[in-house]
């Protein structure tokens, strides 16, 4: 595992870390409103979906018996089930929840940590993610790196 200034370097970490600004923005400087009631409902859906999109890829991943930990050797190469759709469900799950939470929380502040979430993901985890599913399976996921996005 690797380590961060003493703290586990996993996507969890980082994303929990994100919720937490999310939430902090508001409590300590509580500026503008998304609005009373759309954002909450599109807040509502971003999560919900986020959490099935998530759930789906962890349930395929489980059903090919393959780790669903970062940064450990997968043993198969999953293409099937929302893996057609995009090849990082569960980090785009993510996206969507700490979206749909900005959103319900009123942390017009927090949008940038969106993007910035994104691009810590992608090049803290992904992409040495991509390179490990390359080099063990070189044809396979060269096919599905061409047939299927990064994110969406």
């Amino acid at each position: 595992m690797k380590q961060l200034d003493g703290f586990p370097d996993w996507p969890q970490v980082w994303f929990a870390g994100a919720l937490l600004l999310a939430w902090l923005q508001p409590t300590v400087y509580p500026v503008g409103s998304f609005g009373p009631v759309w954002a909450d409902l599109i807040g509502g859906l971003l999560v919900g979906g986020g959490i099935i999109l998530a759930a789906l890829a962890i349930f395929e991943m489980r059903r090919h018996r393959t780790t669903v930990v970062p940064n450990r050797q997968a043993s198969r190469l999953v293409t099937s089930g929302i893996f057609k759709r995009s090849r990082n469900p569960i980090y785009l799950g993510d996206v969507l929840i700490l979206t749909g939470l900005i959103l319900y929380w009123d942390a017009v502040l927090a949008l940038p940590l969106i993007p910035i979430f994104v691009w810590v993901i992608e090049t803290r985890f992904i992409l040495s993610e991509e390179r490990g599913l390359r080099h063990r399976f070189p044809r396979d996921f060269t096919r599905y790196e061409k047939d299927t996005r990064r994110w969406i």
